[in-house]
């Protein structure tokens, strides 16, 4: 499977708004809203800038995106991972975790938020990629869990 991933650019706003669109479409349909889903062109630019992302591709076709932002010293924050639908279930999730641990060398601790009803993301993050989920709490009216991941 050859899978590779690039740094994200201000001219890929249009690009990963699409991906994120088809990504997060359930979500929105699901709890009524999604920080992800529906993202203006000036409002994708701004997370361009304010959370590094990487699209991720396969094949040399923008299948996804994950996006990380350091906390503080040795604390990454996942802001993005999300894979198009048609290209879910291929270990492509997994390798966007994998790359962005190897990426951010200096990591302590990756953490992130999803949804807690969402058995396959829980069952992604903890069996497959070694997270705990560590809290939950109310964000809008869907319950999310925290996840970390420590070295």
């Amino acid at each position: 499977m050859e899978i590779a991933f690039r740094k994200a650019e201000i001219a890929d706003a249009e690009l990963l708004i699409e991906i994120y669109n088809s990504a997060f479409y359930s979500d929105y349909i699901t709890y009524g809203e999604c920080p992800a889903y529906g993202k203006t062109k000036e409002m994708m630019e701004q997370s361009i800038l304010n959370y590094p992302k990487f699209v991720i591709l396969f094949h040399d076709k923008p299948v996804g995106c994950v996006s990380c932002k350091q906390a503080e010293a040795g604390i990454y924050e996942v802001g993005c991972l999300c894979v198009i639908p048609a290209y879910q279930g291929r270990g492509i999730g997994t390798q966007a975790i994998r790359f962005v641990t190897s990426y951010y060398k200096d990591w302590d601790k990756f953490t992130l938020i999803t949804p807690i009803d969402k058995k396959e993301n829980v069952r992604f993050y903890t069996e497959k990629c070694g997270f705990e989920i560590v809290s939950a709490e109310m964000d809008g009216n869907v319950k999310v869990a925290r996840f970390v991941l420590k070295r």
